[in-house]
């Protein structure tokens, strides 16, 4: 017993720990977060009205790049009104995504296409039309005069695929220029004249070629062929044509001599007419194709619009073997 009553009792304090209530410190940091949030915010608005509208729209390009778009590049951006952003129908793109809204549609690209060929079937038209007042012109020219009469049999005109052509060929017993030479005969000269008056009327460009019969020249200089007498004979049409009137400043495209590699009567390779003058007032088309010697090349929307509208050539016959001209 006295054992037990040595023995002291066994005490254990249980500390209860407590929150410090308003004396703690957890508000602290949730106010700290709050003034770095609003800090933040502020520093935002800041920048976004000292930053220029171009810059704005790069940001705003940069945030709706797609991440595969961005790193290995493309042709489209995020569509920001997608629900899925940088997203699209057509799940199988990789170089960018377009929305079927910013595509346009079928229709609109046939519309366009068939206005395009109305456009140029117009402007065609309307050029046709004042070759042939042009080609009116004349004819009522020659009819009134009563000097140039005599040589309507030798002045052809009509309405080919590059224009309008004035020809104007030889007669048995009426040249236009003396055999084997360059001279225009009066007469020529004075069909000319009436034609170069003319030709102002219109803006469109002129072509001049001239042409001699099959039989092979002879005298003269050595080398001197149907080709340069041709040629010469073309020039010689166009210093007449300016004599006459037509404006010298580049109204002449293109003046060449062919010989008789286009025959007028390829069957009668000696006829008198074979012997000739074309001069043509070349539509747009045929002024391009002179201008850029052979014409342009023509791709995509042009080269499927291109109207085969003109007459088709026959191939130059190889003339037998003539006589000399003397």
């Amino acid at each position: 017993m006295a054992d037990d009553k040595n023995k002291k009792p066994i005490v254990i304090k249980r500390i209860k720990k407590t929150a410090g209530g308003t004396h703690g410190g957890a508000w602290k940091i949730a106010y700290a977060d709050f003034v770095t949030a609003m800090m933040a915010f502020f520093l935002l608005m800041w920048l976004l009205s000292s930053t220029t509208k171009g810059d704005l729209k790069g940001i705003a390009d940069y945030f709706r790049t797609p991440l595969k778009v961005a790193l290995w590049g493309g042709s489209g951006t995020g569509d920001s009104s997608s629900i899925l952003k940088g997203g699209g129908e057509d799940l199988t793109r990789k170089a960018g995504q377009i929305k079927r809204g910013e595509l346009p549609p079928e229709n609109k690209i046939i519309n366009v296409k068939i206005n395009s060929q109305e456009a140029r079937r117009l402007e065609r038209q309307k050029e046709l039309e004042k070759l042939k007042e042009l080609k009116s012109s004349i004819e009522n020219a020659i009819n009134n005069n009563a000097s140039l009469q005599q040589f309507k049999n030798q002045i052809l005109l009509d309405i080919t695929s590059e224009g309008l052509r004035i020809q104007i060929v030889d007669e048995k017993n009426r040249p236009m220029f003396q055999i084997g030479s360059a001279q225009l005969e009066p007469y020529t000269k004075e069909i000319l004249h009436e034609i170069g008056k003319m030709l102002n009327e219109v803006p469109n460009k002129i072509s001049i070629s001239g042409h001699t019969d099959a039989a092979l020249y002879s005298g003269g200089s050595k080398g001197y062929s149907n080709w340069e007498l041709s040629a010469d004979r073309a020039n010689a049409s166009r210093r007449e044509l300016i004599v006459g009137g037509m404006t010298e400043e580049g109204k002449v495209v293109r003046v060449v001599g062919l010989s008789s590699a286009v025959l007028f009567k390829p069957e009668e390779p000696l006829n008198p007419m074979n012997r000739r003058i074309s001069m043509i007032v070349m539509n747009k088309q045929a002024e391009e194709a002179a201008q850029h010697d052979g014409g342009v090349v023509k791709t995509g929307l042009e080269a499927d619009d291109e109207e085969n509208n003109g007459a088709a050539k026959a191939p130059a016959k190889v003339a037998p073997a003539a006589p000399a001209r003397h």
